[in-house]
């Protein structure tokens, strides 16, 4: 390789225009912004039940969740959550009302959490579900929910109190 050696982004500075410091590569003036992960999933219905995945990986391996994971580049919001819930619970859904936003600062995540009416009553687990199965509102494994966050929609919906938008407590105990 002759010339000169690129570094990529490794100082770290605040850019022109900017308050907040960033990486910069001192070679090229590119910035590397690191910004929040948004979560979307469906509280999926099927008559007067909803539909829950035991996961398959980490964090939280064999904890119960709604069908949820990361928004890809180029999808909305519910076409996220209709994917994901594709995904993990083979369910084809119709995704409707916003159920709430949950922000967690202090681990860079939005979640976005909507209500969606399964289209046939067919699921199956996808790569990241042990399981996937119906529960009435009063047979939801409470104890045994993968997050705080999941909890929290589930209690929202359950109590017809959506849609809603809240941040997690900056104390909250929350573990990955």
């Amino acid at each position: 390789m002759t010339g000169k050696n690129i570094t990529g982004p490794s100082v770290e500075t605040v850019p022109d225009g900017d308050n907040r410091t960033r990486l910069v590569c001192p070679d090229c003036g590119y910035i590397e912004y690191d910004n929040p992960k948004v979560i979307v999933g469906t509280i999926c219905e099927w008559g007067d039940k909803i539909l829950l995945c035991r996961r398959a990986i980490e964090p939280r391996l064999g904890y119960w969740t709604i069908p949820a994971g990361f928004m890809e580049l180029g999808e909305t919001t519910m076409e996220g959550a209709a994917r994901e819930t594709l995904e993990e619970a083979g369910a084809k859904v119709e995704v409707s009302d916003l159920v709430g936003i949950y922000d967690i600062a202090r681990i860079s995540h939005v979640y976005v959490i909507f209500r969606a009416r399964m289209l046939t009553d067919d699921f199956s687990p996808g790569e990241e579900s042990q399981e996937v199965a119906l529960f009435g509102l009063d047979e939801i494994p409470w104890p045994e929910l993968a997050f705080p966050s999941i909890t929290w929609a589930l209690e929202r919906y359950r109590d017809g109190a959506f849609p809603v938008v809240e941040s997690a407590p900056a104390d909250q105990a929350f573990s990955l």
